[in-house]
C-alpha cells in the first residue's frame, strides 16, 4: 500500500472547483494510498455528489471557521487512517499543480517518506506569478520566517509534507490562526527534528483556480494580506519557544 495520504481543504460556495476536481480524480487516487478532504459546511452540495464516486475519498463537512481550522482538522482526520506520511496541500493548489505539472507532483511526492517535515515553495517565476499583493507581503513573511528556521524558505505556498508522528504533534499543539510558519516550527522548536525543503513550479498562480472568490476593493486586498503577513510572521517567532 502506498504510505503517503493526501490531507486537503476546501470552501467553494459555488462549486468553482468540482469539474478540475473531476478531471484530475483518477491522476489523484493513484498518487496517494488515502485522501482525506474537510469541506466547509458553506460549499455547493454538487460536491458531496461529486466526492461520492470513489470510495477511496474521506471526506467530512466542517464549519467554516478559517483555514487554520480547516487544516487543523484535516490532519487529524489523515490520523484515523493508516498512512505514515502526509501530503498537505489546500485543493485549489493541488488542482493547478495537476492541471500544470503533474509529472512534478509525482516527483515531489516520492521524496516525501523519510523527512520528517518538509516546506514545499515556489520556485521564483512560480513565485512572480501570484497578484502584486501576494508577493509584496509574502516576502516580508518568508523573509521572519527564513531567518527563524535559519534557512532561505517560501512558507506561504499552502503546502508541507510530514510524517505521521509530525501530524501527530501538529494536532495537539496547533493553536494559531495560521499554521504556515507554526507547523513547521512545532517540528523544529519542539520537535527538535529537521525542516527541509523543496522548491517547485507547480504551486504556481492560475486565475482560474487560485484567485480570491469573493470581491474587495484593491485596498482591501492589500490589507488582508498585511494582516495575514503579521500573523504568520508572528507565530514564526513565537510559536514553540520554551517548549518541549
Amino acid at each position: 500500500m502506498n504510505s503517503i495520504g493526501l490531507v486537503t481543504i476546501t470552501h467553494d460556495p459555488n462549486g468553482r472547483y468540482i469539474d478540475l476536481f473531476i478531471k484530475h480524480l483518477t491522476y489523484i487516487t493513484k498518487l496517494y494510498g488515502e485522501i482525506y478532504l474537510t469541506i466547509s459546511n458553506q460549499s455547493s452540495k454538487a460536491w458531496k455528489r461529486a466526492l461520492k464516486v470513489d470510495p477511496q475519498i474521506n471526506f467530512k463537512t466542517i464549519p467554516k471557521q478559517g483555514a487554520a481550522h480547516a487544516r487543523r482538522e484535516a490532519v487529524t482526520f489523515g490520523l484515523s487512517g493508516k498512512c505514515e506520511y502526509f501530503h498537505y496541500i489546500d485543493l485549489d493548489r493541488l488542482l493547478t499543480w495537476c492541471e500544470r505539472y503533474p509529472e512534478e507532483l509525482r516527483g515531489i511526492v516520492s521524496k516525501i517518506p523519510g523527512r520528517p517535515y518538509t516546506i514545499l515553495g515556489r520556485t521564483e517565476r512560480a513565485f512572480l506569478t501570484h497578484p502584486e499583493d501576494w508577493v509584496e507581503t509574502e516576502r516580508i513573511t518568508n523573509k521572519i520566517c527564513s531567518l527563524e528556521l535559519k534557512k532561505e524558505v517560501d512558507i506561504t505556498a499552502g503546502s508541507s509534507a510530514f510524517s505521521r508522528e509530525c501530524a501527530k504533534r501538529i494536532a495537539i499543539k496547533s493553536k494559531s490562526d495560521m499554521t504556515d510558519a507554526e507547523w513547521p516550527m512545532i517540528v523544529y522548536r519542539i520537535m527538535k527534528q529537521p525542516i527541509h525543503y523543496l522548491e517547485v513550479e507547480g504551486l504556481e498562480y492560475w486565475e482560474e483556480a487560485n484567485s480570491m472568490t469573493r470581491k474587495v476593493s484593491e485596498g482591501e486586498k492589500w490589507v488582508g494580506r498585511l494582516k495575514l503577513a503579521l500573523i504568520i510572521s508572528e507565530s514564526a517567532i513565537t510559536t514553540g519557544k520554551g517548549e518541549a
